[in-house]
């Protein structure tokens, strides 16, 4: 079965190329422009496609984990990391896509943000999160302070973090009627984020084994989204300060 596992890892990758280079043409265009709609509908099917692979993937390596990766001995840690891991990963960037994607369709409706569609996918998302959570402490207890375990934790946490924000911002009346406009943004970007650090990852696990679950190489990533929203964010608030908009 390991070729059923290469093909969908083929999907993924070529998916996730095409995913890194269209996030720089949707954050470089004229936000709500053309050009900016466009990339921005690459970028997300190119991530939904990468998300649904590594679903596949995921659930691959949760029942086969060592006939999927011949080159690994220990059964139990990586079904964790690339069964438990990988599964609730695919979930978190399709609920992140999802979620940005609706911001915009629903941003004279914020009420359609609560169909039973979107609720499942984080509420889902956050089951992921908390069992990716117990394998990751699990693993902790029986093989100690890796960076396997610590990964398995540190993400775990992203994703409470991340679905907790996105029901709280649904079930909440918006401050303005443009605060559609951040969610869409973080969320997207955070996509772009996960992208990148998957990229990394693999990358690494070909070139640098001994690296790939590096968690301060993970974490490059997320530094340069973050400096990214805090950028534009701070764009945002001062045009609508100097606009006199709450």
């Amino acid at each position: 079965m390991p070729w059923l596992f290469e093909l969908v890892l083929a999907v993924h990758v070529g998916a996730g190329i095409v995913a890194l280079t269209s996030f720089w043409g949707a954050i470089v265009t004229a936000k709500g422009g053309l050009a900016h709609r466009r990339w921005g509908k690459v970028f997300a099917s190119a991530i939904y496609t990468a998300g649904f692979m590594a679903l596949g993937m995921g659930a691959l390596s949760l029942v086969w984990p060592l006939a999927m990766h011949t080159e690994l001995s220990d059964a139990t840690l990586y079904r964790g990391m690339f069964g438990t891991m990988m599964v609730y990963l695919g979930l978190l960037v399709l609920s992140m896509t999802r979620y940005g994607l609706v911001m915009v369709a629903n941003r004279r409706n914020h009420t359609a943000n609560r169909h039973w569609s979107m609720l499942a996918l984080q509420g889902t998302t956050l089951v992921a999160a908390a069992i990716c959570l117990g394998h990751g402490l699990f693993l902790l207890n029986r093989n100690g302070l890796i960076m396997e375990t610590a990964l398995m934790i540190m993400v775990a946490l992203i994703g409470f973090g991340t679905t907790l924000t996105y029901f709280r911002y649904i079930f909440a009346q918006p401050a303005s009627p443009k605060a559609y406009i951040p969610e869409h943004l973080k969320a997207m970007v955070a996509t772009g984020i996960a992208a990148y650090t998957a990229f990394l990852s693999v990358g690494l696990i070909e070139m640098f084994p001994e690296h790939a679950f590096n968690p301060v190489i993970w974490a490059v990533p997320t530094v340069i989204g973050v400096g990214i929203i805090a950028w534009y964010l701070r764009g945002f608030q001062a045009r609508r300060t100097a606009i006199g908009s709450p």
